[in-house]
């Protein structure tokens, strides 16, 4: 059953074995307040294990568009659409949260997220590859993020 996100009581529920639990947790609920400030979403995650296949599609876009495979294990994930694009995100137990922004429509626009909770280094998998950028968060703390522009089609 899915877990619905609390962004004014953060939890750490389905991410205790995060070394970065708390500042993960913080940043999982960042992204439940963008969500539903936005576009009156409710952002909700389930165990990674029941849905395999939005871990999978996140993997596949992964591999295919920049052959990264992340060695940190999922432990939470979502996929829904929202204002034309459908959205995944996956939250590993390293502390990292990625999401796949993918416009529905021919043209739109896609990419891949990565935001790093406050505490954990930069996976190996991004290190020598991406630049992060620094953002001040309440609920997560420093959130360094980065991204990049989806060419394929998924």
């Amino acid at each position: 059953m899915p877990q619905v996100v609390d962004f004014v009581n953060v939890s750490t529920e389905g991410l205790e074995s995060s070394p970065v639990a708390q500042a993960l947790a913080g940043l999982r609920a960042n992204e439940a307040r963008h969500y539903k400030n936005k576009y009156d979403h409710v952002f909700t995650v389930d165990p990674a294990e029941d849905v395999p296949e939005t871990v999978e599609w996140v993997r596949r876009v992964l591999k295919e568009e920049r052959d990264i495979v992340f060695a940190s294990r999922p432990l939470q994930a979502t996929a829904f659409e929202v204002d034309g694009l459908r959205m995944a995100y996956v939250f590993y137990e390293s502390g990292l949260a990625l999401n796949v922004m993918y416009g529905i429509e021919e043209g739109a626009k896609r990419a891949v997220g990565f935001k790093l909770a406050e505490g954990m280094e930069v996976p190996e998998e991004l290190a020598e590859r991406f630049k992060f950028a620094r953002q001040k968060s309440k609920l997560a703390g420093t959130i360094r993020g980065s991204y990049f522009v989806i060419k394929g089609e998924y």
